[in-house]
């Protein structure tokens, strides 16, 4: 089957016929249980660094370093995506799907040199999100400044 000399309504319904449903349910159960995972491994860390004196900044400070850390490495050895695909968005816990965010394009684009492969893409998916998010502090911020000499 030429799929290139299909309608778009025989290619939708090529789509659909081969399309599997998704299982949503488990789906759901293996995210929330993956999330509350990592969430849970960071309060241990926190514990962990809390019982060796430091204070509550500090340990929330080496428990970020720490996942970010972990997660760049189980990245790099491509395990972070053996994970990923069978929790699914359980691993997007904020500060472990940022490190997988900026470590998976560098490693994928690392063939073609550290300044045009792995410098050149490493923000690829997380620059939008940084951009962004910068330019909306930004811009709130103005707004909450303006509303107060107004």
């Amino acid at each position: 089957m030429d799929l290139n000399k299909l309608s778009p309504r025989e290619y939708n319904e090529y789509v659909k016929r081969k399309a599997a449903p998704s299982p949503t349910g488990k789906n759901l159960v293996w995210a929330f249980c993956t999330g509350g995972g990592i969430c849970l491994i960071g309060q241990a860390l926190t514990d962990f660094y809390r019982g060796r004196g430091l204070d509550e900044a500090m340990a929330g400070t080496a428990v970020s370093v720490t996942l970010i850390a972990v997660t760049a490495l189980l990245t790099g050895i491509g395990v972070f995506d053996l994970i990923a695909k069978r929790a699914g968005a359980g691993t997007l816990v904020p500060i472990t799907g940022f490190a997988n965010a900026v470590v998976a394009p560098a490693m994928e684009f690392k063939h073609e040199g550290l300044v045009t492969g792995t410098s050149a893409k490493i923000f690829t998916v997380a620059g939008p999100v940084l951009t962004f998010g910068i330019s909306a502090s930004v811009v709130y911020g103005l707004i909450l400044w303006l509303s107060r000499v107004v």
